[in-house]
């Protein structure tokens, strides 16, 4: 008969042909030919399937004298049975190995394809080595992954400790925030200010390496350029403005033309604010044309407004160390210490009066009285009374904007008519009152204006004061980097140089391909959305249809045509005062052109869209690294430029979503539910309901965190390949992109009840979107998360 004798390892086959009775060994296993094949029994054949099988060849049996006896006596009629029985075995586990070896396979693919984010990545990843992606690469590892530390990652971000007064975690009981100690909580801070900068600081500084850079040729236009901005850092050579003298008589009849000069020249507005801009109303109607637009201007003496009596108000508090800060400017400037009193207490008089009329922006919206229309004679004369006569508008105004030709009937916009009549009125009173011609009040309020507007070329003592009397003043801001300010400074008067430099290095097919997956995206969002009625859902759609998103595409100016804008332009890398001077008359030209110009005005420094009749226009500045770079993995770009023209885009075009809509309460209450729950305050007492704006923000910016997942996943059909920094899947570096962007600010940020980074953890309860399971092990109540 056929015995088997299992081992831990194998089955060892041998043929015993005795037909005397074996010793009692229990139950005896029947002949594989007794069998019926339908009847095997299962749980054997799970064993089998489960143990490393082997039949053992012939040389590896033991090779006793008795055994090859028997195996020589076996019968012949066994043979056949024995043969076909052990093809049928090994047919068998043959069977049952391949059946193992699928499955792995196949759990295997759905393990890796689920630890990915379920978006089909478990080709082996290409790592970015370009010198941007190894830039990219090293910042990343200095910053915090989510699915590293899930029960703590998003107390990192700039909104834990941008001007909110602490750190949302503390104060929560049993917040991981509040269980760290000192040395984590330096790592936290040197973390934080790893993180990406936000869109206005990144665009600065990607402006400040394109004019710190020395290679390759550069046209005049550039040179200077470059030249300006260097001779604005030399602080060694920064010459001040000493020996001005503001005592003295003054002829009154000069009023008017210093006036236009210092407007003209020097861009300074003593008495009113100018600047170019279009009219409200006409934008509806498509109609581009802009406007001469006066304004009360911005005062030196510190103001308050009383609400109850609608007037602004000297605060009496501050007028100590504003005077202090006055009597030291006119010493630095050189004027007599005997006649310094009376020049400082006549400026803080006049000022205090002009500031009567002047009203915050939301007071004078209310009272309608922003961009009221008149002709330039109107303004002079009013068939009710003399609105502003002592001033030459006609003059000043052709001074402001020489080389325009301009005429009384000429339309200008005003937002204070209330203000530039009292401030004709006070002006007609000082400048007739005889007693205090020979001091000359008007002439020293111009100079005090003039000094505010050239403050950046002085030298350190007069930026010393300024800060000075900030502190006094309670503001604590620190002191803007210099190459910071050069850098706006230069863009004031070399704009245009700076927009063909940066036009250069604009990856425009890349930009344009991110633009127009997200649009689209959006376009699928709104499609998910529960709209409150039809009529709203059709008035959306009809909007966002006509749109025509598109990259900013102004012709520009070559360089050429540059140097011959600038060939009059001396630039000094060692003289910034002259330099500035000549800036500041190149600015009020600039304001000129905007003027005689009906064309989009191009702002080199704007970082969000803004809509252009029916075409969304994005600027260059919003392109930059480290933000982005054409070299990045997808990923990186549309886990941040992604994500950021997404949540403008919901802010632009949807800004009342919360009336109109059902799914902005759900979600954004839903997304609150998860963070109370993480952060464990849930049932604690201390929780407190979103308001409606706030529900539209956590709306706003989760939904913008979709549509950049789905924009990506939407580029990877038809690109399917994209590259990887730290061997990190597409999806997990999305995210972790993602969460490196929480200090961009906007004005909606005061919204967002919580870090922007925690919606990885909100996005993550999606079953299979994430590369690993984004919870934390110490929360007992995270489980039961659901999607949102």
């Amino acid at each position: 008969m056929i015995r088997m004798t299992e081992t831990p390892t194998e089955i060892e086959l041998s043929v015993q042909t005795s037909s005397e009775p074996e010793p009692e060994r229990g139950p005896e296993l029947q002949p594989l030919s007794h069998l019926p094949p339908n009847t095997q029994n299962l749980h054997q054949a799970q064993q089998q399937s489960q143990l490393q099988l082997s039949v053992l060849p012939q040389q590896q049996l033991p090779e006793s004298n008795s055994e090859h006896q028997d195996q020589s006596q076996f019968s012949e009629e066994a043979k056949p049975v024995w043969t076909h029985h052990r093809k049928q075995l090994c047919r068998f586990v043959g069977i049952c190995l391949c059946a193992v070896i699928v499955g792995l396979v196949y759990f295997t693919h759905q393990n890796l394809q689920s630890r990915s984010g379920g978006n089909k990545e478990a080709h082996t990843v290409t790592p970015c080595l370009s010198p941007a992606c190894q830039w990219a690469s090293a910042h990343l590892s200095m910053s915090m992954d989510p699915f590293t530390r899930p029960c703590d990652y998003f107390l990192f971000s700039c909104g834990s400790d941008w001007g909110r007064g602490r750190q949302r975690g503390q104060g929560i009981p049993g917040h991981p925030q509040n269980q760290r100690g000192q040395s984590d909580r330096r790592k936290d801070r040197r973390l934080r200010e790893e993180k990406i900068k936000d869109r206005k600081t990144a665009l600065l500084q990607h402006l400040r390496e394109i004019l710190e850079s020395s290679g390759g040729p550069a046209g005049s236009a550039v040179q200077k350029a470059k030249g300006f901005y260097h001779s604005c850092l030399d602080i060694r050579s920064i010459e001040e403005l000493g020996g001005w003298a503001v005592s003295g008589q003054w002829n009154q009849s000069d009023f008017n033309s210093t006036l236009g000069l210092l407007m003209r020249d020097y861009a300074t507005f003593p008495f009113f604010n100018l600047y170019v801009g279009k009219d409200p109303k006409e934008i509806g109607h498509g109609t581009n044309r802009r406007y001469i637009q006066i304004d009360q201007p911005d005062l030196l003496i510190p103001i308050e407004w009383n609400s109850k009596i609608e007037k602004s108000q000297v605060k009496t508090e501050t007028l100590r160390p504003f005077l202090a800060s006055c009597q030291r400017y006119l010493d630095l400037l050189g004027a007599p210490l005997s006649s310094n009193i009376i020049h400082v207490g006549m400026f803080i008089s006049l000022s205090s009066e002009l500031a009567v009329a002047a009203a915050p922006l939301h007071y004078r919206l209310s009272k309608g009285q922003l961009y009221q229309r008149m002709t330039i004679k109107e303004l002079r004369v009013h068939k009710q009374q003399n609105q502003a006569p002592l001033i030459d508008w006609l003059g000043c105004l052709q001074a402001a904007f020489h080389p325009l030709s301009l005429s009384e009937d000429d339309h200008v916009l005003l937002h204070n008519l209330p203000y530039i009549i009292q401030m004709s009125r006070t002006v007609g009173k000082w400048l007739n009152r005889h007693e205090l011609s020979a001091r000359g009040p008007l002439h020293t309020y111009m100079i005090f204006n003039l000094l505010h507007t050239l403050m950046p070329a002085l030298d350190s003592r007069f930026s010393e004061t300024v800060r000075n009397l900030s502190v006094a003043l309670g503001n604590n801001e620190g002191v803007v980097p210099r190459w910071k300010s050069c850098v706006m400074e230069t863009e004031r008067g070399f704009d245009s140089v700076l927009t063909h430099l940066l036009s250069e290095r604009t990856a425009r097919t890349e930009a344009e391909e991110i633009i127009q997956n997200i649009f689209s995206s959006f376009k699928s969002k709104l499609q998910e959305q529960k709209w409150t009625d039809k009529k709203s859902f059709k008035f959306v759609m009809k909007k966002v249809e006509a749109i025509i998103p598109k990259l900013w595409t102004k012709e520009e100016m070559n360089a050429v045509a540059l140097d011959l804008l600038f060939s009059k332009v001396t630039i000094s890398r060692h003289n910034f005062f002259s330099n500035y001077v000549q800036l500041l008359s190149l600015w009020q030209k600039r304001q000129s052109k905007h003027l005689s110009e009906q064309a989009a005005v191009d702002d080199i420094l704007s970082v969000t869209p803004f809509l252009l009749g029916n075409e969304l226009i994005f600027p260059l500045g919003m392109f930059v690294p480290p933000l982005f770079h054409p070299t990045y993995p997808r990923a990186m770009n549309y886990g941040v430029v992604g994500f950021l023209i997404a949540k403008d885009i919901l802010h632009l075009l949807l800004p009342d979503i919360h009336t109109q809509s059902k799914t902005v309460h759900a979600v954004g209450e839903c997304v609150w539910a998860h963070y109370l729950t993480v952060t464990e305050k849930a049932g604690r007492g201390g929780a407190f309901s979103l308001s409606a704006a706030q529900q539209q923000e956590v709306w706003v910016q989760y939904s913008a965190l979709q549509i950049a997942l789905q924009a990506y996943h939407r580029s990877l059909k038809n690109h399917p390949s994209d590259t990887s920094l730290s061997g990190l899947s597409n999806t997990h570096l999305f995210l972790t992109s993602f969460s490196q962007v929480n200090c961009d600010s906007d004005p909606y940020r005061e919204f967002m009840p919580l870090e922007p980074s925690f919606l990885i953890t909100a996005i993550c309860a999606k079953p299979n979107l994430c590369p690993t399971n984004l919870q934390c092990t110490s929360n007992t109540q995270q489980h039961l998360l659901n999607p949102c």
